[in-house]
């Protein structure tokens, strides 16, 4: 079972490995099959997609990430946390247009590492300080929509 002290040594090298880049790093974090479940891109499985989506993704995206948890709060199975995240696109559409949005992340845990994380966040507020295109943000937001009603998360 993880103790509050786990549970943020955790969050810190988590947040530490996506704002530097480094995709070993966060992969570690996860069981061999972890689940990442990232509010834009979806479901990544295992440490190698891990690793990739943050590379490929994240920063193949963006730069200039801030991830700051706080309120943490912990069983040793699952922890919960809200976050304030940022960046600076690197889209064509979008350069250098700084991105700031709040959430709260979910981890669950097996046998000291991370089985599965989620989180929850308003991500039509994300793609309208990107300025993308009404119509853009509207079929995004019914596709999410959609997801929910059909159970997916």
């Amino acid at each position: 079972m993880r103790d509050e002290n786990q549970f943020k040594n955790t969050v810190e090298k988590f947040t530490t490995a996506v704002e530097s880049n480094d995709g070993d790093a966060l992969a570690a974090l996860f069981t061999e099959d972890g689940v990442y479940c990232d509010g834009f891109y979806g479901e990544f499985v295992g440490r190698v997609a891990i690793a990739t989506m943050l590379r490929d993704h994240f920063w193949g995206h963006a730069e200039g990430f801030k991830w700051e948890m706080s309120n943490l709060l912990s069983d040793g199975t699952q922890g919960y946390a809200t976050y304030l995240f940022s960046y600076d696109s690197t889209l064509p559409e979008a350069v250098g247009k700084r991105v700031v949005f709040d959430g709260i992340a979910h981890f669950l845990f097996k046998e000291g590492l991370i089985e599965r994380y989620e989180e929850i966040f308003n991500t039509g507020m994300a793609q309208a300080q990107l300025d993308f295109d009404p119509l853009r943000i509207k079929k995004h937001l019914l596709k999410r929509a959609e997801q929910l009603k059909s159970g997916k998360r």
